[in-house]
């Protein structure tokens, strides 16, 4: 077990290791599980061998869930710059990626060429789908990091459910609109998931279009080009899909359909839960009005260790919000976030039976708003309902931390930093990814604009800095 040295001793102890250091490999069992159910369905002929992938995601780790715990640990600060760097971590998500294909590809073969009759087909598909879906939660993982190269492996594991605009939409569009009711990621409290459903994945197409229309814009240029990554992201599905089709025959396309819907849908089901409700207030003064800052109280968060380790400290989610570049190791547990009742997979069991999942949820929101649902995030044509049935309380409770706005800046501005995670931009040098040629004075950079790396960060949030070295 690898061991860090402490300058500053921690309960005691001098070292500190990661505990969960080897249990991490687990989640490399996902990509395994459509090899698992071939294999089982061909030593028992049981059709229902080859559901396998929904039955573990959604039956068996919440179950886990249930009787392994919650762990609050956390990392010390002092060691968290060389946990970040340890490749250990990265080469296991990196690993998930060869899995998943090999696995889709293989089963593409068995549908094409064996004899499980239909609901087996559906089954292999669901169980590739499980896959693809845990692999868009790996995507999650890389795409947010700074490495063009990971950037570009979050895009593969994409491809297979033909979600690629989810790279786009989540970077630029959730973290920058999360938990206010312009995001189409976060969920209302009284809307169900089916009607969820629709909202976030035609909305989540239309604002990752909206992104990359504008990006173009600045260089005054049409979208329709190879380069918008919402247009390469579904060209490389249409080719990866085509030549699937090409060497297994047409007869594999409904089962491409219902991998990619499964798959998106699960992660639909997790956007659905992680913010359900919240909702953050607008401060300002009236001409410069802005919702607050995202803080740990925006996100539902769980320690159940099994789906932690089954999607990568997903659950910390308010860490994630707050520092979207650090790696998943790194993710620490805020006592002060909202806690759901029991790890992601098992609500989002739940969450697929509206009355049950509002049983559940419902309280928790009028709790962690102390009564006052005016402070949540209500489903429209549900809020007078919502109001009568859970009545705010004499005295509202409510308080919006105080806006903080950096200097304003003027003409002699070199650079501006996001003091959240770093990135610089370098009036010399410009952003073309952006749309900022070089010599693009910081005045001339929109009001709108946000940090293209965390999406936390506006542009007045930005520290000016005189010197571009600085």
């Amino acid at each position: 077990m690898k061991t860090y040295a402490l300058d500053t001793p921690v309960d005691g102890r001098s070292t500190w290791h990661d505990g969960k250091r080897h249990l991490w490999m687990l989640g490399l069992v996902v990509p395994l599980l459509p090899f698992l159910a071939m294999g089982l369905y061909a030593a028992t002929g049981l059709e229902v061998a080859l559901w396998l992938g929904p039955v573990i995601v959604l039956v068996v780790v919440p179950l886990i869930d249930l009787f392994a715990g919650r762990d609050h640990s956390n990392p010390p600060d002092e060691v968290m710059e060389a946990l970040e760097e340890d490749r250990y971590y990265r080469w296991i998500t990196y690993a998930y990626l060869p899995i998943q294909y090999a696995g889709l590809v293989l089963g593409m073969w068995f549908i094409a060429t064996q004899d499980a009759g239909v609901f087996g087909m559906v089954g292999l598909a669901m169980t590739l789908g499980s896959v693809a879906g845990i692999g868009i939660n790996t995507a999650h993982e890389l795409g947010h990091k700074k490495e063009s190269s990971e950037r570009w492996l979050a895009r593969i594991a994409l491809a297979q459910c033909f979600y690629g605009h989810f790279y786009i939409e989540h970077n630029r569009g959730h973290h920058v609109r999360v938990a206010t009711p312009e995001d189409p990621a976060s969920s209302r409290m009284g809307e169900s998931f089916w009607a969820f459903w629709p909202r976030t994945v035609v909305g989540s197409v239309a604002s990752a279009w909206r992104v990359e229309r504008k990006r173009f814009a600045r260089r005054d240029k049409h979208p329709f080009r190879l380069r918008n990554d919402v247009i390469n992201a579904w060209l490389m599905s249409a080719v990866l899909w085509g030549v699937l089709i090409a060497v297994f025959g047409v007869a594999i396309l409904p089962y491409l359909v219902i991998q990619a819907v499964f798959g998106f849908t699960l992660l639909e089901l997790v956007n659905y839960m992680e913010h359900y409700g919240m909702l953050r207030q607008k401060v300002g003064p009236p001409d410069r009005r802005r919702f607050e800052r995202v803080t740990p109280a925006h996100s539902w968060n769980s320690n159940n260790i099994a789906t932690n380790v089954l999607l990568y400290h997903l659950q910390r989610h308010s860490d994630h919000h707050a520092n979207p570049t650090r790696r998943f190791q790194t993710l620490r547990d805020f006592s002060e976030s909202p806690v759901l009742p029991t790890g992601y997979t098992g609500m989002m069991a739940l969450a697929v039976i509206p009355p049950l999942f509002y049983r559940v949820m419902d309280p928790l929101v009028v709790s962690h708003y102390e009564g006052d649902l005016r402070l949540a995030n209500l489903q429209p044509r549900k809020r007078e309902k919502l109001l009568a049935r859970y009545p705010v309380p004499g005295t509202s409770a409510g308080t919006v931390a105080a806006d903080t706005v950096a200097p304003i800046a003027g003409d002699d501005v070199a650079a501006a930093r996001c003091p959240g995670c770093g990135h610089t931009y370098v009036v010399a040098e410009g952003n073309e990814l952006e749309g900022f040629a070089a010599g693009t004075a910081w005045a001339d950079v929109p009001d709108d604009w946000t940090c293209p790396d965390c999406g936390v960060r506006d542009k007045v949030d930005f520290i000016p800095l005189a010197n571009a070295e600085a």
